[in-house]
């Protein structure tokens, strides 16, 4: 059986920051990955600096900054949900778990990668990763994938412990900061940064995931 990675995330650049060098590791193995983005991230904050978006071409240029960001990492099996941004959390919960259900007796993920409920901040972040944990958690326990979760809350560390898994992606930083990179309406603050500050750069390297207590 292939070592299969599922990604489910709400916005285009979610997976750049902390699992793009742990996806690109994947690929560069020949193993399969799956990326679940579930909006076009239409309601970004930024539009470029200096501006190159309105609020009405945004999703498109995200759209493409996305498949961009998927090609540098080698992921092949992008599925688009087309929620609007900022919306998540106000879909039906079993509905979206359903969803990621059907996809997961697709493609059988040995892993799946999400946000940790509780310590991801952004609404949409939330509402995800409550629908992933109800559908792995409605399972069967012996054909669940391992479910590894992202915390970037600032008490994360201080309520969860230390990370159950670090993984250090500097064989694959390149791939990782071209990915990050893509996504250019958004990130160009975080390219900046890791050029010009160690511990930003420090950050970027280690990729820091919970397993999830079902």
């Amino acid at each position: 059986m292939d070592d299969h990675l599922l990604v489910i995330f709400p916005h285009p650049d979610d997976e750049a920051f902390g699992v793009s060098g742990t996806i690109a590791q994947h690929t560069k193995k020949g193993l399969p990955v799956t990326y679940i983005c579930l909006t076009l991230g239409q309601m970004g904050r930024n539009m470029g600096n200096p501006p190159f978006a309105t609020r009405e071409s945004l999703p498109l240029i995200r759209q493409k900054e996305l498949k961009d960001a998927c090609d540098a990492v080698g992921i092949q099996d992008l599925r688009q949900f087309g929620l609007r941004d900022k919306t998540v959390e106000f879909e039906d919960e079993k509905f979206l778990a359903d969803q990621f259900l059907a996809v997961i007796d697709e493609v059988k993920p040995t892993r799946l990668i999400t946000f940790y409920p509780g310590y991801s901040v952004h609404p949409d972040h939330e509402a995800t990763a409550r629908a992933v944990v109800r559908a792995v958690g409605s399972m069967p326990e012996m054909d669940r994938p391992e479910l590894l979760c992202v915390a970037f809350a600032k008490n994360s560390e201080e309520d969860l412990g230390a990370p159950h898994v670090v993984t250090d992606i500097s064989d694959v930083f390149a791939e990782k900061m071209n990915c990050i990179k893509a996504h250019r309406s958004q990130t160009q603050w975080l390219v900046d940064s890791v050029d010009k500050d160690p511990a930003m750069l420090a950050w970027v390297k280690n990729e820091r995931f919970w397993r999830y207590p079902l």
